[in-house]
């Protein structure tokens, strides 16, 4: 693991030089718009897609990324109304993937029951370069409170509250990766001034729950349901995850609206946020699909059995 970054002085936080030698040092290496969107677009057959906003990064990469929700079509006040999200960070394939897969999939059969509406890649530009933050060098999972900057989050933000409805569920799709030692941790401490003292990358399934408003059951049954597909991640020798205290097998808590995460962005009880390990020898990159596909249905399952 790297855990010096190669930009910036030890212990002093990035200015605009430092966050601009960074910008120029990155580079498409996939295509958002061969990749995912003809995807979101093949949907418009049985959901409503809706634009809800654009990046203009032309500065930057010479392109503007088009924002995407995909809603059900039966939209009833009566029904309960649920959120997934994937892609707050770009480079967490299987979180964008996993909410295409399951719209793919399973979404119209649910669509009975709920009111759903899915943002399947909020961060495109992070997608295209494999990147945790934007091009700004904020990170959009850090910028979902009234404080936050990243237009990636402000722009999803302003679309949900637009809906003007009350979310009985969030479930918000994550990876944990080998790059989080080798690019994203020594690039965020070089960032804030700070020394990176956690180098823990659980192997397998984990979720995190919200330390201000806990669920518990919920956290439990996307584990259960997700068990069934790939392998849950044990805790480390200090009984953690990336730092954090297991508070049930496979659960740790954050405190999200504190934190700015993507997962405080609307007002629903019951909250989770997913974490697979594609890097891990006994996972595969479709099963960490298929294990974000299992945890929305698992959670869906759970808030129908209420």
């Amino acid at each position: 693991m790297n855990k010096t970054y190669h930009i910036g002085t030890t212990g002093q936080p990035w200015r605009a030089a430092e966050k601009a030698q960074w910008l120029a040092e990155q580079s498409i290496k996939r295509s958002f718009f061969t990749e995912v969107l003809p995807d979101i677009e093949a949907l418009a057959a049985e959901f409503n897609l809706v634009k809800y906003g654009e990046l203009d990064y032309k500065a930057v990469c010479e392109k503007t990324y088009p924002l995407y929700a995909v809603k059900s079509r039966d939209w009833q006040p009566n029904k309960a109304t649920v959120l997934v999200t994937g892609g707050v960070h770009g480079y967490e394939t299987s979180g964008v993937h996993g909410a295409l897969r399951f719209l793919q999939t399973k979404a119209a059969e649910y669509s009975r029951h709920f009111n759903i509406v899915v943002l399947p890649c909020i961060s495109p530009w992070g997608y295209e370069t494999i990147n945790r933050w934007n091009p700004e060098a904020i990170d959009p999972n850090r910028s979902f409170g009234p404080e936050g900057k990243a237009a990636e989050a402000l722009a999803a933000r302003q679309y949900l509250q637009s809906l003007n409805t009350n979310f009985a569920l969030h479930i918000d799709l994550h990876e944990t990766t080998d790059s989080d030692n080798s690019e994203f941790r020594p690039a965020k401490a070089a960032h804030d001034g700070t020394i990176n003292l956690n180098w823990n990358i659980p192997d397998g399934f984990y979720t995190v729950d919200d330390s201000e408003h806990p669920s518990p059951a919920l956290q439990k049954a996307i584990i259960d349901a997700v068990a069934k597909v790939t392998h849950i991640a044990p805790a480390d020798d200090n009984g953690k995850l990336i730092g954090e205290p297991i508070q049930q097998p496979g659960v740790i808590n954050y405190a999200k609206a504190s934190l700015g995460l993507c997962g405080s962005v609307t007002n629903a009880p019951l909250v989770s946020t997913t974490e697979v390990y594609p890097d891990s020898p006994t996972a595969t990159p479709e099963q960490c699909i298929q294990a974000q596909v299992a945890a929305v249905c698992g959670a869906l399952d759970y808030l129908l059995s209420l």
